[in-house]
């Protein structure tokens, strides 16, 4: 079980930081190069942002669980 739950942590900490990386920040970021831009200059922001921000959730999540996780597992070991 604890393999298991460190191959997911790495797993979610890597598409955390791939995620983290490609939202836009003050300048743009590599979520306009999916035109971003072209649409979150039309409206507040584009669906290509919301879904970049539930799918970051979504890992962050899946990593805090993970975490909490392992360290349940260790503490009973």
């Amino acid at each position: 079980m604890i393999i298991t739950l460190s191959i997911v942590l790495i797993i979610a900490s890597l598409m955390l930081m791939v995620l983290v990386l490609l939202h836009r920040g003050k300048g743009g970021g590599l979520s306009s190069m999916f035109g971003g831009s072209l649409y979150s200059s039309l409206s507040g922001s584009s669906v290509v942002e919301r879904n970049l921000d539930r799918l970051t959730i979504i890992a962050g999540v899946v990593w805090a669980i993970c975490i909490v996780g392992l360290g349940l597992l260790y503490k009973t070991s």
